[in-house]
């Protein structure tokens, strides 16, 4: 962040670097007390909590400024992707249920790739359509292919703030893993975006579009992996613990951060390699330290998350009320509310082109496999397509990131798509946001006995070299285990690569990179 000196202080004076963070970080700790007293409001939750302290200090700011200004820090869409985006999506990783979450991996890639992708295409196709329709005019093909990633980024803290893992496993892990997945999603096709040449827009530039986004999945997939494994494995050998369970818990810091930043620095996505370096961290090197450490780190990577996500929302609500970006935006009132119904409306399209289509296949590819526990009912489908409707933080630094340079931009067209997009992320996160809860509590009422889970065929004697062929014995009973393997992929693919994946991991896996032998990931 830049400091914005003049809504506060002079220039000049020496302290002028210290006020701003100081009133901010005060504004921060007001924010936790009053967020702790709402905790059991059934309207309210931390982010709209946040966007409305942030309103209330922005138009105190704005007050004391003298009305030049309603915030003390510029917004530098960098710095946030550098410093408060890592932690975000690392806990997100570090405290997933990872056997929830990989039995519907597959649902959640549908949701989480393929959703982006539907939901872009029909944001981007409306937006081009309609906006001129409105007058506002100026904006150029890129623009309209970044709108369309921008407003696919989901926020769906609020939701999450609702349900429960333990009562709604399968829909918590649904609405959780596809909000991960998806601002990973969002930001490789931004990023895909801008490489591309905006005067050949064809079949071959969408193929290759798509070309650099799985490129660009895989390998950042494959880095966070490799680093959580790296993490696990020098933990398990060199044993910190036994000499200072501070540099444990130091390593355990750094580590994803340096994957995060390796990413970034080999212009891969950040966000996936830390996330996925949080899951393997989780699994192997969290039992590589001690128990101590193990509490420490759990609570310290919760609260560095939480702290910054209120950072963003309560930065959200003071940008709100940015002087200079309304001057700048030349649009009439009409105008300007039109274009926000317009993109409010596609959102809300474009999420239920996918939800509803992308559940029914998934129901379909779950009832040919026999696994009717994963079946997502139409109440189900409802809350997800709900949850998806909320815009947040990453959309926020999008924007920044096409239409302002370091938070700052002299275009009026430019300062008009900020401007909207904070209009979008308020709107939806309050609105939406609040009605949240009580359509969960109307649609899933809670019932201490209601509980989705997964049942697997298990057996007391399973043989843990099952999914492994073996030279000890003969040509004839190798095919035959192979058949029965390929067999058993066809009927069931998600279950039998869970059931191989976990005989390979408790043969191999855990004794060089740690973590006890369990038939349960």
């Amino acid at each position: 962040m830049e400091y914005y000196y003049e809504s506060v202080t002079n220039a000049g004076n020496e302290h002028g670097s210290v006020v701003p963070i100081t009133v901010f970080v005060a504004v921060l700790c007001l924010c936790l007390i009053i967020g702790h007293l709402l905790e059991e409001n059934r309207w309210l939750n931390e982010s709209i909590t946040a966007i409305f302290i942030g309103c209330l200090s922005g138009i105190v700011i704005l007050l004391v400024s003298k009305w030049r200004s309603s915030h003390i820090l510029r917004f530098d869409e960098e710095l946030f992707f550098i410093y408060l985006l890592p932690p975000i999506v690392f806990n997100a990783g570090f405290q997933v249920k990872k056997k929830q979450f990989f039995h519907n991996f597959l649902t959640i890639l549908l949701f989480g790739v393929v959703g982006v992708f539907i939901s872009s295409v029909i944001i981007t196709a409306g937006s081009w359509w309609l906006f001129p329709r409105f007058g506002f005019v100026g904006l150029t093909p890129r623009d309209y292919l970044a709108i369309g990633t921008i407003f696919s980024s989901t926020d769906t803290v609020c939701t999450l703030q609702v349900l429960h893992q333990d009562e709604t496993p399968l829909l918590y892990s649904l609405v959780f893993g596809e909000g991960v997945v998806n601002d990973a999603t969002t930001v490789v096709l931004f990023n895909a975006v801008q490489k591309l040449d905006v005067s050949r827009l064809d079949a071959l530039a969408a193929a290759h579009v798509f070309g650099d986004f799985l490129y660009l999945f895989s390998t950042s997939t494959i880095l966070g992996v490799g680093a959580g494994l790296l993490t696990s494995y020098v933990l398990k050998g060199l044993y910190f613990g036994k000499h200072s369970s501070v540099r444990e818990i130091a390593l355990m810091m750094l580590m994803p951060y340096l994957s995060y930043m390796l990413a970034e620095l080999l212009h891969l996505s950040g966000i996936l390699a830390v996330f996925f370096c949080g899951i393997v961290m989780s699994h192997y090197a969290w039992h590589n330290i001690t128990e101590t450490s193990r509490i420490t780190t759990r609570h310290v990577f919760a609260a560095m998350s939480f702290i910054a996500e209120t950072f963003i929302f309560l930065y959200v609500g003071m940008d709100a009320l940015d002087i200079e970006k309304w001057k700048m935006s030349k649009l009439r009132f009409g105008t300007s509310l039109g274009i926000c119904s317009t993109l409010m409306l596609l959102i809300c399209l474009g999420r239920a082109a996918f939800v509803f289509p992308l559940s029914a296949l998934s129901n379909h590819m779950n009832r040919n496999a026999g696994t009717s526990s994963s079946t997502i009912t139409f109440k189900h489908q409802v809350v997800i397509w709900w949850a998806g409707l909320m815009r947040g933080a990453v959309s926020i630094a999008l924007a920044f990131k096409q239409f302002t340079y370091s938070g700052v931009t002299s275009d009026p067209i430019n300062a008009t798509m900020v401007t909207i997009t904070i209009i979008i992320v308020l709107f939806s996160t309050i609105v939406f946001g609040m009605l949240t809860k009580p359509l969960i509590n109307c649609l899933l009422p809670r019932h201490p006995h209601d509980s989705i889970l997964h049942r697997e065929p298990t057996s007391a004697e399973e043989d843990l070299t099952l999914p492994l062929l073996s030279f000890d014995e003969s040509t004839a009973t190798n095919i035959a285990r192979a058949k029965e393997s390929f067999s058993m992929l066809m009927e069931s693919p998600v279950y039998t690569i869970h059931y191989y994946w976990r005989k390979f991991d408790n043969c191999y896996m855990r004794p060089i990179f740690g973590a006890p032998r369990s038939n349960r990931s």
